[in-house]
Parts: structure tokens; C-alpha cells; sequence
């Protein structure tokens, strides 16, 4: 049955959920994403979502299942597990991690023991659920030192993060990100954890893409212990996680996915996996990483030629942070349903020691990730920063009403990957 009788055939069965469908790729054509974590997959891993490795129990590793009828799951699972490795120069790769939290406790659970101390980035400045937030459960499992940003371009104080885990003596310290627009000195994190004993974690889950492209610095080429990272997001890829080690960490890891944190991995997501890993490869996507970069610094410009004040000022990879209550008086929750109302999606995002609370935060993340797939460049860029500006500065509905019209105009331009 081809995509056009399966479409026909839902909405026969269930219109609700059809219905739900067609609205999202209207959504998805109509409006553009721009928030850094979400991106338009290579249309080649939607259709292997959906495929007969869905219906597979695959509990364990290739040659080591506990299941039988493994031949062709073995196949995908070691294909990705060798492109992982050839892709980022590491020893090992563990493609099992449902996701990006599960892979990052992964690590936690698999080198450390409860109670341990670990040194990762605080929350408000940039760093992570997973990376020690007291609302999540790693948080509760170990102690967690968390380091800030200084000043008004958001640097890391390598001298002050070296006294504190001297001071300390964490067992993992760990680097990267989900909001901070600045490239991370890896050597340096290396240096202080060889001081301290330490071992080290670059969770790359936002920039993996750009690592695999060539674009930003790898972690692992200058002796990281582990590195994390997500499919999605600049990877183009499915939803899921990849932990990236030294051959001498690999038991540990593997042990700790599974059986240790969870059961069968989804073997549809293992073979897009092993297929974006592949594409990843590829000049093409050497290209489309440049591209992000590129486009998010025209993007950054656009709006600073628009009086809008971003957190560090700019930045050096895929993403930036816009202070809204100082550019335009209102929160990050207000900022991104206006954003909403003319199809720009982005989402509120809290500021380094930020007075408000999450869900009325003084920032917005933007990123590239999404409108680079879908073919744009800087001149869109530079129309993208004064839609976002012209919207926040003058919310009204016939302003908005207009707003809109140029997004739907713009969009119309670059279709969607794979719709």
C-alpha cells in the first residue's frame, strides 16, 4: 500500500486523528520553526519510522539477543554503530538510547555511583535538565556543582571553574548545552579534569550536527571520555540519543542502557539512525552545517540592526537567546505567542540568573537549524529578524494580520523536506 492509500485509509478509521495530521503539515508548511532543538528530519527517515522494524523485539546487543529472528536488526545495529564511530572519530557507540535524557543518565548511572559529585553547567546559564537541575532526578541520584557564565558575552571563567573542582573533586565534569550561544573550550575542560581525576562528558545533544559536519569543534579530539548527543536537532534525524565513549568505558555504557535503564530498544529508530549517520556524511551535509552557522549569524545581525539585545551578545553556533523584557518590555511567554499568531515558532527561555520564573522567562530561543533544511539563506535571515522585531514591537491584530501574510509568502518559497 503506497503513502496515498495509507493516508486514505486513516482517514476512513480515524478521522480525529487524520484530521490532527493534515493540520500539522499545514502547520509545518505554512509556518517556519525556529526553535534550535527542532528541525525537518532527511525525508528518507520518515518512511523507515514507519517500517516492519517496529514490529521487532530486539532486547540486547547484535549477536547477544535474547530474542530470536535478529538477522536483519543485527544488520541495522551494526551499521550504525560503525557510522557513529567513523562519523565522530570514537571508539564505541551505543545507538540503543531512546532519547536524550535516558542516554544522558545512561552515562551517570553507568560510570558513577549514587551520591557521586559531578560539575555541569547551571541550568539558568545555558545547561540542561539532565545536567543537574534540582527538579530532575539525576539531580536527586548525585551531587551536582553547578557552573555560571560571566558577563555580558556569557564566557565561561575557565580559572574559576578550575578552583571549583579543585575545591570539589567531582568524578565526571561535564560540558555543553540546550541554550547557550557560544562554542565550548573542550581542551580546557580537559586540562581541569586531568588536574582533579576527573572524567569527562561533552553532551553535544543541540550541535552534534555541526560536529558531524565539520563546522564546530569534536569533543572526543581532545580526549573527552564520552560524548552524548541527540538524532534530531542538527542532526536531521530521529527522535533519539547516541553516547559516544573510549573503548575502555564501553561495557559500562552498554551495560547501563540495557539492561540497566531500558528494555528493547525501537529497532525503526536504529535503522533511520544508521541511515542519517550515513548522510551525515556526505558533502552535502558538510554544506547544510556550514549553512547554519552562516545563517545564524545573519540572523543574529538582523536583529541587533533592530535594536534587539541578545544574551552574549550574538553567537558562534546554531542558536541565540533575545532578552525581551529589555528589548520589548514583555516576557518570553508573551514574546512567543505573539510569535505564534504570525506562524514563527519559538519558545520562552530563561536568561542567566534570571528574576522570572520558567514559564514567564525574560528570554526567546531562536536557532537555524530548521529554515537552513529548508533551503533559506542570509537575505531570508535578514527578513526573519525584522518579522520577529516589527511583531514584539507592535503587537497589535491588524499589524500581526499583515506580519503573517509575508510568513506565509516567504514559506510558500522553501517547502519542507519530505511533505
Amino acid at each position: 500500500m503506497d503513502l496515498n492509500q495509507l493516508r486514505d485509509d486513516l482517514a476512513t478509521k480515524d478521522r480525529e486523528i487524520f484530521s490532527a495530521l493534515s493540520a500539522e503539515e499545514d502547520r509545518q508548511r505554512g509556518g517556519l520553526e525556529l526553535i534550535p532543538s527542532e528541525n525537518y528530519c532527511f525525508p528518507e527517515v520518515l518512511p523507515l519510522l514507519g517500517s516492519v522494524f517496529t514490529n521487532k523485539y530486539s532486547e540486547g546487543y547484535p549477536g547477544r539477543r535474547y530474542y530470536g529472528g535478529q538477522p536483519n536488526t543485527d544488520t541495522i545495529e551494526t551499521l550504525a554503530r560503525a557510522r557513529a564511530c567513523a562519523l565522530f572519530r570514537a571508539e564505541h557507540a551505543n545507538v540503543q538510547p531512546l532519547s536524550g535524557s535516558p542516554m544522558n543518565q545512561a552515562v551517570y548511572l553507568g560510570l558513577l555511583d549514587p551520591g557521586d559529585t559531578i560539575l555541569a553547567m547551571d541550568l539558568s546559564h545555558g545547561g540542561h535538565l539532565t545536567h543537574g537541575a534540582p527538579v530532575s532526578h539525576m539531580g536527586r541520584i548525585f551531587s551536582f556543582v553547578r557552573y555560571k557564565t560571566v558577563g555580558d558575552q556569557g564566557d565561561i571563567d575557565y580559572d574559576a571553574l578550575e578552583k571549583m573542582a579543585l575545591e570539589t573533586r567531582p568524578k565526571l565534569i561535564v560540558c555543553g548545552h540546550s541554550s547557550y550561544p557560544r562554542e565550548v573550550d573542550y581542551a580546557r575542560f580537559q586540562v581541569i579534569a586531568n588536574r582533579v581525576g576527573a572524567l569527562t562528558m561533552a553532551d553535544v545533544s543541540h550541535v552534534g550536527g555541526l560536529i558531524a559536519g565539520g563546522v564546530l569543534e569534536n569533543p572526543l579530539d581532545h580526549g573527552f571520555d564520552v560524548m552524548t548527543t541527540t538524532t534530531h536537532k542538527s542532526l536531521r534525524g530521529p527522535r533519539g540519543g547516541l553516547i559516544l565513549c573510549k573503548a575502555s568505558h564501553a561495557k559500562a555504557i552498554d551495560a547501563s542502557v540495557f539492561p540497566g535503564l531500558q528494555g528493547g530498544p525501537h529497532m525503526n529508530q536504529v535503522a533511520a539512525t544508521a541511515l542519517t549517520l550515513k548522510l551525515a556524511a556526505t558533502d552535502a551535509f558538510k554544506a547544510y552545517a556550514r549553512n547554519v552557522l552562516v545563517n545564524a549569524r545573519a540572523l543574529a545581525q538582523s536583529l541587533r540592526d533592530h535594536q534587539v539585545h541578545l544574551v552574549t551578545g550574538g553567537t558562534e553556533n546554531h542558536l541565540m537567546v533575545m532578552d525581551v523584557v529589555r528589548s520589548f518590555g514583555i516576557n518570553g511567554a508573551q514574546a512567543q505567542d505573539v510569535l505564534d499568531r504570525i506562524e514563527l515558532t519559538t519558545n520562552k527561555q530563561i536568561i542567566p540568573d534570571d528574576p522570572n520564573p520558567p514559564m514567564r522567562p525574560s528570554g526567546l530561543r531562536l536557532g537555524t537549524p530548521a529554515p537552513t533544511a529548508r533551503g533559506m539563506g542570509e537575505a531570508e535571515m535578514a527578513i526573519i529578524g525584522r518579522l520577529i522585531a516589527s511583531a514584539l514591537r507592535a503587537p497589535d491584530d491588524n499589524a500581526l494580520a499583515g506580519l503573517a501574510e509575508e510568513v506565509r509568502a516567504l514559506t510558500a518559497r522553501f517547502p519542507v523536506p519530505g511533505l
